[in-house]
């Protein structure tokens, strides 16, 4: 008979509890043992959310007080020197630390969770002695039996992916690093196997990439030590986010179960079983229901491939559970009042896709008396969404299938512009600037909230915002930056607030996600054709134009980021959707030109997340990607400066294409992890301008003078100086007003030594 399974939970709460706890901690509104008895609340309430839904095998340690890698770190006792730890279990102010930084101590890099939105922190391993500090799958698999009776399902992220997203450590070292790392898994799988644990998840979503032979070898390796230290334990292998590459040897490891993506990763998945088989001794975990996006189901369609599954597997030896952990899905559809009943019936969040498992679980096993009437009602929602009227106008399709067709490009090449722009505004050396966002403010979002509700007018809100920008413009020029910005209080969210302005989104109320550490987003909701309505930004933009003499750069979200920082819909192409995206940015961006804003930055931190894990796949995406920024941007005037920002990326693999996008200047963030991007830039040439951000937005930290010219000076081994510009990580909408002053005030004077040290060489 089979049953269902879930791979993972949302950490946040039905109301962002987790959030606010942890921010309350941070802020000492809260002590650790009241936030301890909070999260636990939490994570209790949703095991008990599960097992009310009929879920069989019930994920723990799926929760986090911050991020997942970040917990095997410390349960490793992996902790980077520069904090104060001694050994054992790692108190919460060097876990923290870890994540947040701290005065004295740089915080750990941070970065994408292979091509999604979530972020995890990078474990440093250089210099660290690995040990067992607690194992913390056996203390959730306690919790949930004791407090709640449940037989638990242990997550821990497995050693292979563990390594190979870790750093600080050499390629020659990886076995020796194994080595120390596999004794303590084994520990952790033994003191599980003695307490009477049923099942363990491995997850290794590092086997979705193309592993060397030595890694496969070791991979090996792992599991034959898993298989001889504990025989008795039942584990799951676990992988996700697309098809899994070495099939043959992965499904001849010696585990009891091998989870496989049939959403991102169907077609490979599904045609391997097809050719080859799946073991008649190992246990399917089918991950049919999508865990990354938040459409319905076809009920109808999903059964169909559950029963063509179950003609390879013994039904009775198949879970049927999610593609991935809901981890990136938004908690209920429950609390969305003002969505058309049409779009709301065709949403599924991690509670309603815990309910879809459960009827396909119940429909597998043919007990279909129970459920004909929520088979009917899902095919009638999602056939109704599917073929609305709603979602498309033909005048948008034939403008961007038109334009598409067109050559791309800007009239005279970047060396000639850079002239023109040069001659126009009479930048200093290294020009200073900001990526766009100042300190939103509890003033701000009040402001914002008592329009929303409309208890402020228009025009009472719209003079709020020129007051705020009114000091920002006047903090930067005080501060002594060379390009400003106008601040973007007016802004709740860099892709929502576009969505807003176009046609064609949707927005929640609460369908908040994780993106990094407490920091959440409520993704739009792309739902039919995107459509330009009237101009987004240029009224702000023109505005604090007019207070200053200085450039104020008109700030923009590129298509690619807007399309990956949303969840889109499935019926049209990605491409498709980019271009619309693209086509209705030119023309904001033609209105600001027009109003005399001759810097425009086009921001794409997500152009990195978005590339497909299948190396096969990637210059398609890259491909489209670069002709939807430059579709965007390109028919703007020679002497008008586009910029972009991009979160760290390995620059190596994607540079021609971000040299195709022809932006005049490009930021980076990069500082928690500088010199990996400067030794990039050895060993690849960048022709155009770049800013490498020099200092760390995520923490609360001011960077000191030196610290910050020691990343401009590394910088500029590898960079042309002519074309250097100085910034920030990323937008400062997160940090305070104090801190962001002073951590500007030291970028300006870091910036002013670096002229004097590089003047008579440019």
């Amino acid at each position: 008979m089979m049953k269902s399974s879930n791979l993972g939970y949302p950490r946040i709460g039905e109301d962002r509890e987790w959030k606010k706890a942890l921010e309350a901690f941070w802020a000492g509104k809260l002590g650790e043992e009241e936030l301890r008895q909070q999260l636990q609340d939490l994570r209790l309430n949703h095991l008990r959310k599960q097992l009310a839904k009929g879920i069989d095998v019930i994920p723990v340690n799926d929760f986090s007080y911050y991020d997942h890698m970040l917990d095997t770190a410390a349960m490793f006792g992996i902790v980077p020197k520069r904090f104060p730890y001694e050994g054992g279990v790692v108190p919460l102010s060097v876990y923290y630390g870890i994540a947040r930084g701290t005065k004295d101590a740089a915080a750990s890099e941070m970065t994408k969770w292979f091509n999604t939105n979530y972020h995890y922190i990078v474990p440093e391993l250089d210099g660290a002695v690995p040990v067992l500090t607690e194992n913390k799958p056996l203390s959730a698999y306690r919790e949930a039996k004791e407090k709640l009776g449940i037989e638990g399902k242990p997550v821990i992220v497995g050693p292979l992916t563990f390594l190979k997203l870790s750093k600080g450590y050499s390629q020659a070292d990886s076995d020796a690093w194994l080595s120390r790392l596999l004794p303590l898994y084994v520990q952790i799988l033994q003191e599980l196997a003695n307490e009477g644990v049923e099942w363990v998840q491995i997850d290794e979503p590092i086997l979705t990439q193309k592993l060397s032979v030595a890694d496969v070898n070791r991979l090996k390796n792992i599991y034959e030590t898993f298989a001889a230290s504990v025989p008795t334990l039942n584990i799951m292998l676990q992988t996700y986010f697309e098809s899994v590459e070495q099939y043959t040897e992965i499904i001849g490891l010696p585990v009891k179960g091998i989870g496989l993506d049939f959403v991102h990763g169907r077609s490979g998945n599904l045609s391997s079983i097809q050719a080859l088989g799946f073991p008649e001794n190992k246990v399917l975990g089918a991950g049919i229901i999508d865990g990354r996006g938040i459409w319905k189901s076809s009920l109808r369609e999903k059964l169909g491939l559950l029963e063509e599954l179950a003609g390879f597997v013994n039904p009775e030896r198949i879970l049927v559970q999610s593609s991935c952990s809901l981890l990136h899905v938004p908690v209920s559809v429950a609390y969305e009042t003002k969505l058309s009943t049409e779009l709301k019936d065709a949403l599924a969040f991690a509670d309603e896709k815990l309910d879809e498992i459960v009827l396909l679980t119940k429909a597998a096993c043919r007990n279909l008396n129970a459920i004909p009437e929520e088979f009917q009602e899902n095919e009638r929602a999602y056939l109704t969404f599917k073929f609305s009227k709603n979602r498309k106008r033909d005048d948008i399709q034939q403008a961007v299938a038109t334009i598409a067709d067109q050559q791309l490009e800007r009239k005279l090449p970047f060396s000639e512009r850079y002239a023109a722009q040069q001659q126009k505004w009479q930048l200093p050396i290294f020009p200073t600037t900001t990526i766009g966002s100042f300190p939103q403010s509890a003033e701000v979002r009040k402001a914002r909230q008592l329009w929303r509700k409309n208890e402020w007018s228009q025009e009472q809100y719209d003079d709020f915002i020129r007051k705020q920008i009114d000091i920002w413009v006047q903090v930067q020029e005080e501060i002594g930056l060379d390009v400003l910005v106008h601040g973007e209080f007016e802004r709740t969210d860099m892709v929502e607030f576009f969505g807003e302005k176009l046609e064609g989104f949707a927005f929640t109320q609460n369908g908040w996600v994780q993106s990094y550490g407490s920091r959440c987003v409520k993704p739009p909701i792309i739902y039919g054709d995107v459509a330009f309505l009237k101009e987004m930004t240029v009224e702000e933009t023109k505005y604090a134009q007019s207070l200053t003499g200085r450039p104020v750069k008109g700030m923009l979200t590129g298509p690619i980021t807007i399309m990956n920082w949303s969840f889109v819909r499935e019926d049209i192409p990605r491409e498709q959707i980019a271009y619309q995206l693209a086509y209705a940015l030119r023309q904001e961006v033609e209105a600001l030109e027009r109003a005399g804003i001759g810097m425009i930055q086009v921001d794409e931190p997500a152009v990195r997340e978005g590339l497909p894990l299948k190396e096969a796949d990637q210059a398609e995406y890259l491909s489209w990607a670069v002709k939807a920024f430059r579709m965007a941007t390109c028919t703007v005037q020679d002497t008008t400066q586009i910029h972009t920002h991009m979160c760290y990326c390995e620059f190596h693999d994607m540079i021609h294409s971000i040299e195709a996008m022809d932006a005049d200047v490009i930021s980076i963030e990069t500082s928690r992890s500088h010199g990996e991007l400067i030794h990039s830039f050895e060993v690849n040439t960048y022709t155009k301008g770049i800013g490498l951000g020099v200092y760390d937005i995520h923490s609360p930290r001011i960077p000191g003078v030196g610290e910050m010219t020691s990343m401009i000076e590394r910088a500029l081994h590898v960079l042309d100086p002519k074309l250097f510009w100085i910034n920030p990580d990323c937008g400062l909408k997160t940090r305070g007003m104090k801190e962001t002053v002073e951590s500007l005030r030291n970028m300006v004077e870091a910036t002013q030594i670096a002229r004097s040290n590089h003047a008579a060489t440019v």
